[in-house]
């Protein structure tokens, strides 16, 4: 078969699993060959050579396997990262966290900032980006996911801006910072994950019982370490409860914003 013809013939496997069954064999597809878009829309007529090879990505596919862990790389805010098996996958929205820190940040001089339950960096790698002269300590509990971090970072060739720290919240942490900046685990434990998720790390995504346990502790010790900015994703139900939360402080700002899809997703704060 031709190219054109196997996205054909085995997106219709695929199409009980995603919405974008054609784009996804294309990816894979793209992924064996290590070629891009434009490559495949000028050669889609030649013979595929890797049938077997992506049968079995096909299969695995099916049984709902993410998949940014079947190509080993996941797109975010224009560019490219490292994405593996037991790190959470960047989501769409999280940009938003970005664009919202990247807003605040580039008004202050050599900032200093901190993001707890780091994954796989992305949030530091496109700050450390987007920020030439900032600071970042990144911290995670999770060994792998630091690992990855590093690894997207030196990709990006900002390793030298971002110090990644293994640490349970601030725990390992005695830094002053500007910024705490945060996508922490936010699902309530009961939750039932939908097929796709439950491939990836339950402690990247369980928060508590309620789910927002740990987003009340990064407000705390926040407001206790005198951070000056704090930026967290959080739950589309949790906007009220946080809202309460927050009563017991006198915070100067505080805002939260929707996601893509008009859901309550995160907030920001100056604390003072």
């Amino acid at each position: 078969m031709t190219i054109k013809q196997t996205i054909k013939h085995y997106a219709n496997e695929l199409k009980d699993i995603t919405h974008i069954p054609q784009k996804e064999v294309q990816i894979l597809i793209l992924h064996l060959l290590d070629k891009n878009v434009i490559w495949l829309h000028l050669n889609d007529n030649i013979e595929f050579e890797y049938e077997n090879e992506l049968k079995k990505l096909i299969a695995k596919r099916k049984t709902h396997y993410p998949l940014e862990y079947l190509i080993g790389k996941v797109s975010f805010y224009g560019e490219t990262f490292f994405c593996e098996e037991g790190v959470l996958i960047a989501r769409p929205e999280t940009e938003i966290l970005v664009e919202k820190a990247h807003e605040i940040l580039k008004e202050l001089k050599k900032p200093r900032v901190i993001e707890i339950g780091t994954g796989s960096g992305i949030i530091s790698v496109m700050l450390a980006l987007l920020i030439e002269d900032i600071e970042i300590v990144a911290v995670d509990i999770n060994d792998k996911a630091l690992q990855l971090a590093k690894k997207n970072a030196i990709k990006h060739k900002v390793e030298h801006k971002i110090t990644f720290l293994h640490s349970n919240l601030f725990e390992n942490v005695e830094a002053e910072f500007d910024m705490c900046v945060s996508n922490p685990p936010y699902i309530a434990d009961d939750y039932e994950l939908p097929h796709n998720v439950k491939y990836e790390p339950s402690n990247a995504l369980f928060g508590g019982k309620v789910g927002d346990e740990l987003l009340k502790n990064i407000i705390d010790e926040s407001i206790k370490r005198k951070i000056k900015y704090l930026l967290c994703e959080m739950g589309y139900d949790q906007k009220q409860p946080l809202e309460k939360y927050f009563e017991q402080y006198s915070v100067k700002k505080l805002e939260f914003y929707k996601d893509y899809e008009g859901f309550d997703r995160g907030f920001e704060a100056m604390l003072f």
